[in-house]
Parts: C-alpha cells; sequence; structure tokens
C-alpha cells in the first residue's frame, strides 16, 4: 500500500461518494491520508449506508474508538453530493477536515449576488409549490431540490461532523498545505472556484438583467436575502377567472423555473476542482463543473472556461485519472458534442486527454459514477465513447446485460441501447451488474 494509491467510487446510484486514500511512509493504514469526496445520491439511500459501512472497514482508528477520516471535500451544494452527511451515517467516524467551496460562505463578498439568486430561486420554487400540484415534469424535478433545500445536510457539515468547528473554505490556487495538511510526496490543488465567483461565473451582463429583473434595491442591497421569510400566499382561483389563474401559475412557473436553473448552473460551477499529484500521475476529480463556449470577460462563464483562462499551467497538461463530470452530462466535459468543429472545448479536452497516436493506447483512466433514471442525457452516450477513444481501461457493456432491467425501459431504448456494444469508460451502474460489487476500484502505482 506504501506505493499504491487508491481511488474508490461508490455505486450510489446517481450520486458520488469517492473514497481517496493516499499513502504514507509505509504500508500501514494509519500512515496513509484518507480522504472522501462528497457523499450524496438521488437514489435509495440504502446504497449510501452501505458504502458508508464498507469505508469504515477501510480507515484507521481513531483515538476515540471512531474511524479516522482525515478530510471530506463537499464539492458543491446539490442533493446528489451532500444528502449523505447525515449524523447516523457518521457516528462511527471521526472526521479531520471539511472542505467547502468558497461560494459555500455565507459571509464570502464576493458571491453576494450568487447567494441573492440562491434566495430569490428558493421563494420562487415555495411560491409555485403553492398554486398545487399542476407543474410541469421539469418544475416537479427542479422543486424536489429546493423542498429539501439540503438544510439538515449543510448544518451537519457546518457544525456537528467538526463538533462544533467551522469547515474550511477553499478556493483555486491553495493547495492542501495552505490548509496545513502534510503530506507523504503528493500535493492536492485546488483548481475551482475562483474566489471572486460573482465576476467569473455570474458575469457582469447576467447582473446588469437580473438587476433589472430584481430591482437596483433588491438585487445590490446590502442585507442578504432572507430565503426562510414565508412565502406569499397566491390569489385563490375564487377571487379571479380560471383562465386568469391558469395564466399566473404559467407566469409564475416560467419564472421560477429561470432562477431555478440559474442558481443550478451557479452551484455546478461553484463546485470544488481538486487535482492531485503524486508519484508523477495526476488526478483530477472536477465535481459538476460546466462549460460553456469559450471563455469571456464579463460573461457568465463555466468552471472549465475559468480553469482554462486562469489555471492553465495546471490544466493544460494530460491526466492520468479522471473522474468524469457531473455523472456523464454532455454540459460537464468540454466536448464538440459531435460537431467535429476545433473550439475551446476540444482544446482543453485534448490537453487532458489526448487522443493517442495510431497503434498506442492510452494509460489514463476514466470512470463515471451514474445511473440512468433522472436525467434523459445522463449519461451522455456519444460523450462516453468519445471519453472512450482517449483511455485505456474500457468496456463494451452489451454482453453484460442481457438480463437488466432498467428503470425507465423508454430512456434506455432511446439512450442507452444503441451504445451498448461500443467501448466506454468505466461505469458505477453497469459495473455493479457486471461484477457484483459496490464500487469501482482505481489502484495507481
Amino acid at each position: 500500500m506504501a506505493n499504491e494509491l487508491l481511488i474508490r467510487l461508490y455505486d450510489v446510484g446517481l450520486g458520488d461518494c469517492i473514497y481517496v486514500r493516499i499513502p504514507g511512509k509505509t504500508d500501514k493504514k494509519e500512515d496513509a491520508f484518507h480522504m472522501l469526496i462528497d457523499c450524496g445520491t438521488w437514489s435509495e439511500g440504502k446504497l449510501l449506508a452501505a458504502a458508508m459501512k464498507q469505508l469504515e472497514s477501510e480507515l484507521p482508528d481513531a483515538k476515540d474508538g471512531k474511524k479516522r477520516l482525515d478530510l471530506v471535500v463537499v464539492t458543491h451544494e446539490h442533493k446528489d453530493h451532500i444528502s449523505g452527511f447525515d449524523p447516523k451515517l457518521f457516528e462511527n467516524v471521526k472526521v479531520g477536515a471539511v472542505w467547502m467551496n468558497c461560494a459555500m460562505n455565507p459571509k464570502h463578498p464576493q458571491a453576494g449576488k450568487t447567494r441573492k439568486i440562491r434566495g430569490v430561486a428558493e421563494q420562487a420554487m415555495r411560491e409555485l409549490a403553492a398554486l398545487g400540484p399542476s407543474l410541469s415534469p421539469r418544475a416537479t424535478e427542479l422543486f424536489s431540490v429546493f423542498q429539501i433545500n439540503n438544510k439538515g445536510a449543510m448544518q451537519m457539515l457546518r457544525k456537528t461532523l467538526l463538533d462544533g468547528e467551522e469547515p474550511t473554505y477553499v478556493q483555486a490556487g491553495e493547495t492542501n498545505e495552505t490548509h496545513g495538511i502534510a503530506l507523504n510526496k503528493a500535493k492536492i490543488n485546488i483548481l475551482g472556484p475562483e474566489a471572486d465567483f460573482d465576476r467569473f461565473y455570474l458575469g457582469a451582463t447576467a447582473q446588469r438583467t437580473l438587476k433589472g429583473v430584481l430591482g437596483a434595491v433588491a438585487f445590490d442591497a446590502e442585507k442578504e436575502f432572507d430565503a426562510t421569510a414565508e412565502a406569499q400566499e397566491p390569489p385563490s382561483p375564487r377571487n379571479i377567472s380560471p383562465a386568469s389563474f391558469r395564466a399566473l401559475r404559467a407566469r409564475m412557473q416560467s419564472n421560477a423555473l429561470a432562477f431555478a436553473e440559474l442558481d443550478g448552473t451557479l452551484k455546478n460551477n461553484s463546485s470544488i476542482v481538486l487535482l492531485i499529484e503524486w508519484n508523477k500521475k495526476r488526478l483530477l476529480f472536477v465535481g459538476d463543473a460546466e462549460w460553456n463556449g469559450d471563455f469571456k470577460e464579463s460573461k457568465m462563464n463555466g468552471s472549465w472556461n475559468v480553469m482554462w483562462h486562469e489555471r492553465r499551467d495546471l490544466i493544460g497538461k494530460p491526466v492520468d485519472f479522471l473522474k468524469i463530470g457531473h455523472h456523464g452530462s454532455e454540459n460537464s466535459t468540454p466536448w464538440d458534442m459531435g460537431k467535429g468543429k476545433p473550439s475551446e472545448a476540444t482544446a482543453i479536452l485534448d490537453a487532458i486527454l489526448p487522443v493517442p497516436a495510431a497503434g498506442q493506447q492510452s494509460k489514463a483512466i476514466a470512470v463515471v459514477s451514474t445511473e440512468r433514471g433522472k436525467y434523459r442525457t445522463i449519461p451522455r452516450g456519444l460523450l462516453m465513447t468519445e471519453i472512450a477513444r482517449r483511455v485505456g481501461d474500457t468496456r463494451i457493456y452489451k454482453p453484460d446485460l442481457k438480463g437488466f432491467k432498467p428503470k425507465d425501459p423508454a430512456d434506455f431504448e432511446a439512450y442507452e441501447r444503441e451504445w451498448l456494444d461500443k467501448a466506454q469508460p468505466l461505469r458505477t451502474d453497469f459495473e455493479r451488474v457486471r461484477e457484483g460489487k459496490g464500487f469501482i476500484d482505481v489502484v495507481l502505482s
């Protein structure tokens, strides 16, 4: 173990729960550095509970009879990344440090506008819910995010998990050494998000537009938006005509969806992006970071584009391991979406996962934690085959899925069937079917 680094991606359905063990000077697990990147799922909770139980068996003993986990990294505030931060799941684990992104800091001055949008989105979704059950499928999906609101998990992360101590809010340009964590011949680089979050990811253009929508006083006031305030009671159908009520619901749904979509994008782009360097190998963990065209000052940039502009010295080189972003979503890995046109996106992908020369095979490994059933284009089959061209350890899953029963047969036929006889990177959902294990191990030496 002293000369091996372990990455274990647990199958938790649609979610991330990733264990990384960085070796110490000896092969004893007491000398290794143990970290967990996210702990959440959109799927059934028993998968996450099983993952945490298995993780405990890998951890060394702590002084108080619990198991020692040196670092928890919370990439961003979405259910599929934080819902597992439940006191019951961590009752036997002693956590040394918690990293959260700088935009999650309620006092971070350079994310104040982003927090305003989050508050408006939460209130808009509550008001929409008060209008009754006639919501579109997309509205219902987004409402589930705000209905949960992640408050229990956030409370645990900010207080309970560290016995009352505050988490550490991190930003691009920092490393493990910045925060007093010593490693044996390894380095953890933080590539995103940038500290000036509103500037890079919200952008001046969007800020001007939102100021016009919300009003200068509401958008620029120093007082934080009160997301806990009770939503105003919408008009009753008895007081207005049925047609007017339907129009009101449609207008509110449109506004709520717009703010919820914007908030979701900003949260994804707040993801902590980690580059771990060890034994001349480079391991990239990107959370749900999105890409969005080419970088441009003042626009709403994707996290990938910002990293390419601000951190190219680190991001602009081949990696040995890639945790594929956002469960295989088409907007969270920079690529040309099958169009074959050169762009900043293709330059980024070519830099981190270059296509091997004819007759050669890449030694890079890519893994995706995924499950079809929540979003139609997650995972995106065409993207999976594109990444498979660039990595060495791939699978053709069709022979292993003869008795597989998908949760949504129609979507499976539409978005999976034609890709099953083509090589794909390792997937947590299909590897469970193939091998019966609840995780994928990547061992580097």
